[in-house]
């Protein structure tokens, strides 16, 4: 992103039009980021809390004030009879990068002592499914796609997610190759396909072993590059022969003969590109789907050709020095909470998260009242008067509210950070394009002034942001050999050192302890878990729960929208526009329940409900709906948004989120 600026304000913000991937544009989100950053709400000075929690009321202090008082609980809790691990970080990803994510505020937690947080709220399954398979989230390079004969996007919304991989696509086109979605919804990306397969949602490994049922019988695998580079052929062509297609049928909602056709044309195609994302994975399955669609490029040998193999993400191959940006040698031995159990973690005082009850809370770049699964019990932890709660932010979202003190963060536009890519193989600079507005100042400051506050006198702290950039890149792995502090600051982005197109497993090389591609995963069996690829159906699949699907029958997916990347641009009124909640259900489905396109409905379940306006379409299949979001409750008619109805249950592998795997029911609102 370039950024113009006139007499220290930023005017325009575009893409960067010598990139080799994102081209010259920038996406519909981060296009609003100057409306963002000098938004008439924007946070710009501390905030002390002075009305009840949840209603938003605060005063101004200075920043001494605040940082001093805030030092000072957190101290006290520190050495108080629960010690520090009744004080937890929660953070994501709702400010990019290494330095202003995940450097001096995990310093600051590691030398407290504080309780640690797993991260998992993305994108966890989907990695230890790749793990698992070919060793790590190391996949096929987009760049190669030009070369593909057939594209198939599996379970994502590429115009509205990864719109940068979109010329890619249509290049192949251009050149004869088909391109499928398979999703359980028509959305933007499959109306510009050449074909939408509309799979039942969670039942995307049953499909790939079908595919690979197929493939095998008709002797459409490469056999040359499976005798050399995979392990556990056998065991799984054994396992493929119990997926038929007839059986598939039933599970996936798909015809079997559009099953048939789709392994032939998969197992014929030369390189097949299949990206694939992270809403597959949000279901109590979800690593083991990525796990077996993983598979597939090893069966057929697509991995050989530019164009071929399977792409979750590129990020494994950005080794950025984390040990020497977080420090965790300072941290002594602590209890980890799973930050999708927020709720439980703030509701029980018994040993149900592992030790002692969370007594301080400190949020950054996240909006857990608003993102976080069964929204109801975080509100419900988040109204304790006895827990203290920081919040770093831009804006007062609906986590903002319940805040005891909030300290304003800088933006993108006005901080040095340092990034790694999910789909690509360029390293960016993040350089800061204004001064800060107001009093607000970085994560990286906000820290290191509350190390000081608390009585932390670590060296560790006295590292500035030039500091910092420079140990992240303090690395001797070769793909990193050409991201250096000189590179970057000529040019503000530079490839790996990695050619182009990069083929990472065309002669094998996979990074797992066999250094095959492991259809047969010993680590998996020594885990207990099958270590072969099966269809694991989601927690609330409706044939293992009947009860509860006869109360419940409807699939909700909850998506973001188009306009909004999770919380993060939904107070951005040109992105809102008049949008407001709306879910979308089947016609077979509509029918039945009285319910006309445009009216106002509500969905529900026995963890909550909130209420929408109803779409009545057959862009997504029957049995499920879509409500895209994620809306701050602040924003809504009834203060609720979808997560109300979500769990706090976990995958498979990895601990990572449910948010798909949740049966509802929807009924006219009154």
């Amino acid at each position: 992103m370039i950024t113009t600026v006139e007499d220290g304000r930023a005017i325009r913000v575009q893409g960067d039009p010598d990139h080799p991937f994102t081209a010259g544009f920038l996406c519909a989100k981060v296009n609003r980021y100057l409306e963002r950053t000098y938004h008439p709400d924007r946070l710009l000075h501390p905030l002390k809390r002075v009305g009840k929690k949840g209603r938003g009321e605060f005063e101004r202090v200075s920043w001494h004030e605040a940082l001093h008082d805030i030092g000072t609980r957190l101290r006290a809790i520190a050495d108080g009879p629960h010690g520090p691990q009744a004080i937890l970080p929660y953070s994501y990803c709702g400010t990019m990068g290494m330095l202003q994510g995940q450097s001096v505020d995990r310093r600051f937690f590691h030398a407290l002592g504080a309780s640690k947080l797993d991260r998992t709220i993305c994108s966890t399954a989907g990695a230890w499914g790749m793990r698992m398979t070919v060793g790590a989230s190391i996949g096929a390079d987009a760049e190669g796609i030009p070369s593909s004969d057939l594209v198939v996007l599996w379970g994502t919304n590429t115009l509205t997610s990864n719109p940068h991989l979109w010329p890619f696509v249509r290049q192949a086109r251009a050149k004869g190759a088909r391109v499928l979605c398979i999703d359980p919804i028509r959305t933007r990306t499959a109306d510009q396909c050449d074909e939408w397969i509309p799979i039942r949602p969670g039942t995307d490994a049953a499909l790939a072993l079908a595919m690979m049922h197929v493939i095998f019988a008709d002797g459409l695998q490469d056999d040359d590059y499976i005798a050399r580079y995979t392990l556990g052929a056998e065991q799984l062509r054994l396992r493929a022969q119990e997926y038929p297609p007839e059986r598939v049928a039933s599970l996936t909602g798909l015809g079997e003969d559009r099953i048939v056709a789709l392994a032939r044309e998969y197992g014929g195609a030369k390189a097949a590109f299949l990206r694939i994302n992270y809403g597959l994975q949000r279901h109590g399955g979800g690593a083991m789907a990525v796990r077996t669609i993983a598979c597939l490029p090893a069966v057929t040998g697509h991995w050989r050709r530019p164009g071929g193999g399977v792409q979750l993400s590129t990020s494994a191959n950005f080794k950025y020095n984390t040990a020497a940006l977080e420090r965790p040698a300072l941290s002594p031995e602590v209890r980890t909470i799973n930050m999708i159990r927020l709720g439980e973690a703030l509701t029980r005082t018994d040993a149900g998260v592992g030790g002692p009850p969370v007594q301080a809370l400190v949020v950054y770049n996240s909006n857990p009242a608003a993102v976080a699964p069964d929204r109801n019990r975080v509100l419900t932890g988040l109204r304790r008067e006895d827990l203290f709660t920081v919040v770093l932010e831009h804006f007062q979202t609906d986590t903002v509210d319940f805040a005891d003190y909030v300290l304003p963060a800088t933006t993108q536009l006005e901080h040095w950070d340092v990034h790694f890519a999910y789909g690509h193989h360029y390293a960016t600079l993040n350089r800061p394009a204004i001064a800060p507005l107001g009093e607000c100042k970085p994560n990286t400051q906000i820290f290191r002034e509350l190390a000081a506050h608390t009585g932390l006198r670590d060296a560790a702290f006295s590292d500035d942001d030039d500091a910092l950039l420079r140990q992240a890149l303090q690395t001797t792995d070769p793909k990193m050999a050409t991201v250096t502090y000189d590179a970057l600051m000529a040019h503000g982005w530079v490839r790996l050192n990695v050619p182009t197109p990069y083929l990472p497993y065309a002669e094998g090389g996979f990074p797992t302890p066999s250094g095959k591609c492991e259809f047969y995963s010993a680590r998996m069996e020594s885990m207990l878990l099958d270590p072969l690829p099966a269809f694991t159906p989601p927690h609330e699949f409706p044939e293992e729960v009947p009860e509860l699907a006869a109360r419940f029958p409807i699939t909700l997916i909850s998506s973001p929208r188009h306009q909004f990347l999770n919380s993060t641009f939904v107070n951005i009124a040109s992105l809102r526009r008049d949008a407001e909640p709306e879910v979308t259900l089947h016609p077979t489905d509509a029918a039945p329940r009285d319910i006309a396109d445009g009216a106002t409905v509500v969905i529900f379940n026995d963890r909550g409900a909130f209420s929408a306006v109803a779409r009545v379409s057959e862009s997504v299949r029957p049995g499920v709906a879509w409500a895209p979001s994620v809306w701050w409750g602040k924003l809504t008619s009834d203060h609720h948004n979808a997560n109300e109805t979500t769990s706090q249950r976990t995958t498979d592998m990895g601990g990572g989120p449910v948010f798909y795997d949740n049966l509802v029911e929807i009924a006219p609102a009154g």
